[in-house]
Order: C-alpha cells, then structure tokens, then sequence
C-alpha cells in the first residue's frame, strides 16, 4: 500500500492521523515519522498481520536488548534497542491504517511497555556492573533500582493523573520514547567508553524521578482547588 498525497496540507492531516500521537514529543515523532512509517507502509498488504503480533514483538526485542546487555554485548544491544523503539510505533500505526485501533490494543501496548522497559534497565545496571565496578556494587545497584522505579512511575503517574484529570501540561520528555533512545545511544557508543552506558543510567535516575516529583508538587495543587 502507497500512501501519496500531493496536498500539504493532506500530508499534514494524515501524518497527525497515524504516523504520530498527540502526546509523542519530538524524538519519539521523529523516529515514527522517519522509521516506523516506512515499516508500516509495507506491511499492510500482509491481510493475516495484526496489530498485537506487532506489539508483542516488540516487547520481546526490548526484553532481548536488555539480555544482551547483561550479557555484555552493548553495541549489539544498542542495535536491538533501536529496532524495538521503531516496533514500538509500528503497532499504532498499523492499527490506525487498517481500522483495528481499540482500547484493548492501548492498554495491551502500554502494558507490555512495561516490560521492554523494565528488561532494558535492569540490562543496562547488569552492564554497568559488568563495566564499571568501581563505583561499587552497592551504588550502581542503587542506581538501578532509582532508574527503575522512576522508568515506571513516569508511565504510572501519567495514567493516574488521567484517570484522575489532573492535567500536568505538555507530555514529558522523560517518556519511554526518549528513555529506549537514550539507553539504545549508550548502547551503540559503549565500545567508545564504557563511561557512557554509566552516564545513561544516570540520566535516567535524574530525569525520571525529577519528573516525578515535579507531577506530585503539581498535583497538589490540584488537589487545593
């Protein structure tokens, strides 16, 4: 199936349509937009593909990233990591051009999102202790768990807030978009340094859980009106 429309505005119509979501930040458009896209264009002719079979796909090349890294194989992890965050948008799209986009399909995505995520985290800890074990065991496991933890409060909150209408403004960069990329990154430059993977792990204690605590101080103001 082509998709070609001449119109700009068009393009512009059918690009918020499917390629991307309202709540997707730059880097996670960017990657539909450019990547998932193309993917998904050629698998609609594929009449016995469903959106799920996309999904869970998906989920399994995140968790493999994350085995990969633990088994030491960064680049090969970081490569991995690229593909899952391009499956990731692949399974929306497909479902939004071929009319199967349902709310079990959401919650089904956001569910295992979880997982990919949660593998990659703990992959990029157990690398970290394989790479640089002289910041202690205790402190990268620390790390580990902060990253952790901050990863899926950042999915939970969102989800309360929601279901709660609590309105925290624009979609935050902390999302797993911007979190798969930036663990796929460390990934591909960790035969540079090892360093890096260190720096990755990092970010995502300090961005996850700042966001977080930035959502409870903005809820509570919800909670005073």
């Amino acid at each position: 199936m082509t998709i070609d429309h001449g119109h700009f505005g068009l393009e512009s119509q059918v690009e918020t349509e499917w390629k991307t979501k309202r709540t997707d930040r730059f880097i996670l458009k960017w990657i539909k937009v450019n990547f998932a896209s193309r993917i998904t264009q050629k698998l609609i002719d594929h009449k016995w593909l469903r959106p799920w079979m996309i999904t869970v796909t998906s989920m399994f090349t995140g968790i493999g990233a994350g085995i990969l890294f633990s088994a030491n194989l960064g680049f090969l992890a970081g490569i991995v990591a690229c593909l899952s965050q391009v499956l990731d948008g692949v399974d929306g799209q497909f479902a939004r051009l071929t009319g199967r986009a349902t709310n079990f399909g959401g919650f089904l995505d956001s569910v295992l999102d979880r997982y990919s995520d949660g593998c990659l985290v703990i992959g990029l800890t157990i690398y970290n202790l394989h790479n640089n074990s002289d910041w202690g065991t205790g402190v990268l496991i620390a790390l580990g768990s902060l990253a952790l933890i901050g990863s899926g409060l950042i999915s939970y909150s969102s989800s309360r807030a929601e279901n709660l209408g609590i309105f925290f403004g624009k979609p935050t960069l902390a999302s797993k978009g911007t979190r798969t990329t930036v663990v796929a990154v460390a990934g591909l430059l960790s035969p540079i340094s090892s360093l890096i993977p260190l720096i990755a792990l990092v970010y995502l204690v300090i961005h996850t859980n700042i966001v977080v605590w930035f959502r409870i101080y903005k809820a509570s103001f919800n909670a005073c009106d």
